[in-house]
C-alpha cells in the first residue's frame, strides 16, 4: 500500500492545469458559468482512497460535476446547493431520463407552436425590459403545458431544458455579462430553441444513464446536519462561492423567477455574493473565515475517520485588497477538526474560465487537500 507522503508526492506532480480538457456533453447542456472542469473531481476520486461504505459529498454541488464524476466512479454521492437552479441542473443529470422524455417533449414543442389562447404573463419585476413581450408568452405558453405534466421527473428535465434556454431568448447579452442588448427572437423561436434543448439533453443522457444513486438537498450548507447525509462521507470535493467572484443569484435570476422561485431569498444567503461586500456596513474576509469554519466543523463531523476534504478555490480582491482564500480555508481547517495535507495550484486555461471578472483573479486557483484523521 502506497504510504500517504507518498501519496501526495503523486497528487503534486500530475498535471492539475488540464490544458487539453474538452468540454463534454453532458457537462455543457445547460450553462453555467464558474463551473470547475470535470477532470478535476475525477483524477481526485481516481487518487484518493475512499473508506468502504462512504459517500462523496459536494455541498456546493452547482451543475453536478463532482456528482456525474462520482457516478461514472461507480461511487454514491449527495450533492447540497442553496439555488434552486443548481439543485435542478443536479438532479436532471444524475436521474435516468424516461424513454418517453423525448416524445413528450415534441407533443409539448407541437402544442406551443399551435397555441391559440390568451396568454397571462407571471409577475415577474422588471420583465419588460429583460424580455420582449413575444418571448414572454412563448417562456409562459411552455411552462403552462410543462406544468400539466403528471410525472414530476419527466416535468423536471422539461423545466431544465427551458432553464437552459432563458438567457438565450433575453435580452440579456450573455449568462457572464449583465446587460441588456437587442434581441430579435420571437415566441417561435422559443419553441424551437426549447426543442434543440430537450433533443441535446436526450442524446447527452443515453450516452451517460448511469445507475448509481445520487441524491440532490436544496438547503444552505451551512444549515447542513447528519441527518441530511445519513451516511459517512468517504471524500469531499467541492468549489464554494468565494467573496467577490462570481454572483450565482444574479445570473440565475430570472430563471428563477420564471420557475417560481424566489431569487432574492437566494441572494441573502448565498456566500460571496458580491452585494454583500459593497454595501454599507459590509461584509469582510473575516466573514468569510467564520463562514468556513462552521462548514468545515460540519463536514469533519460527518467524515468518516481517513476520509479527505477537497476545496478547489481561488483568491478574492476585495476593496483593492488580495484576498488568499487558499490559506483561509487551510487556516479553517485546523480549527474545524481537520489536517490541511497540500495544497496545489493550478493555472486557468485562458478562456477556460466560463466568465472574467475584473474584481477577481481568475487566472490561478488551488486545490485544498484536507483530512479527518
Amino acid at each position: 500500500m502506497i504510504s500517504e507522503d507518498n501519496l501526495m508526492k503523486e497528487l503534486i506532480s500530475l498535471d492539475w492545469d488540464f490544458s487539453d480538457s474538452k468540454t463534454e456533453s453532458l457537462h455543457s447542456i445547460h450553462p453555467y458559468p464558474a463551473k470547475f472542469i470535470p477532470e478535476i473531481p475525477r483524477c481526485l476520486i481516481q487518487n484518493l482512497p475512499i473508506p468502504s461504505n462512504t459517500i462523496i459529498l459536494d455541498p456546493f454541488c452547482g451543475s453536478g460535476v463532482t456528482l456525474v464524476e462520482s457516478q461514472r466512479a461507480g461511487i454514491e454521492s449527495i450533492g447540497i446547493d442553496l439555488n434552486p437552479i443548481a439543485t435542478l441542473l443536479s438532479t436532471v443529470k444524475t436521474q435516468e431520463l424516461s424513454p418517453q422524455f423525448l416524445e413528450i417533449a415534441l407533443k409539448v414543442f407541437s402544442k406551443c407552436a399551435t397555441y391559440k389562447k390568451g396568454v397571462i404573463i407571471p409577475p415577474i419585476p422588471n420583465l419588460d425590459h429583460w424580455f420582449k413581450k413575444s418571448v414572454q408568452e412563448g417562456i409562459t405558453i411552455l411552462l403552462t403545458e410543462i406544468n400539466k405534466i403528471k410525472d414530476e421527473r419527466i416535468a423536471n428535465a422539461l423545466r431544465f431544458c427551458v432553464s437552459s434556454i432563458i438567457v438565450r431568448v433575453s435580452n440579456q447579452e450573455s449568462d457572464t455579462r449583465y446587460a441588456a442588448v437587442e434581441n430579435h427572437l420571437e415566441r417561435n423561436d422559443v419553441f424551437s430553441l426549447f426543442k434543440l434543448s430537450a433533443e441535446k439533453l436526450w442524446n447527452a443522457k443515453m450516452h451517460n444513464q448511469l445507475e448509481v444513486p445520487s441524491r440532490i438537498i436544496n438547503k444552505d450548507s451551512l444549515q447542513l446536519t447528519k441527518a441530511d447525509i445519513g451516511k459517512k462521507v468517504g471524500l469531499v470535493i467541492t468549489s464554494p462561492p468565494y467573496p467577490n467572484a462570481y454572483e450565482y443569484w444574479l445570473y440565475h435570476k430570472y430563471r428563477m423567477w420564471w420557475l417560481g422561485f424566489d431569487p432574492l431569498e437566494v441572494k441573502e444567503s448565498e456566500i460571496g455574493a458580491r452585494a454583500h461586500y459593497f454595501k454599507k456596513n459590509h461584509q469582510t474576509a473575516d466573514d468569510f473565515i467564520i463562514q468556513m469554519e462552521k462548514l468545515l466543523r460540519s463536514l469533519a463531523s460527518l467524515c468518516a475517520k481517513g476520509a479527505f476534504v477537497c476545496f478547489v478555490i481561488g483568491q478574492s480582491k476585495i476593496h483593492g485588497e488580495i484576498i488568499e482564500n487558499e490559506k483561509i480555508i487551510a487556516n479553517a481547517a485546523l480549527k474545524g477538526g481537520l489536517t490541511h495535507i497540500a495544497t496545489i495550484k493550478r493555472m486557468i486555461r485562458s478562456g477556460r474560465k466560463s466568465f472574467n471578472l475584473s474584481h477577481a483573479r481568475i487566472k490561478e486557483e488551488f486545490i485544498v487537500i484536507l483530512q479527518k484523521q
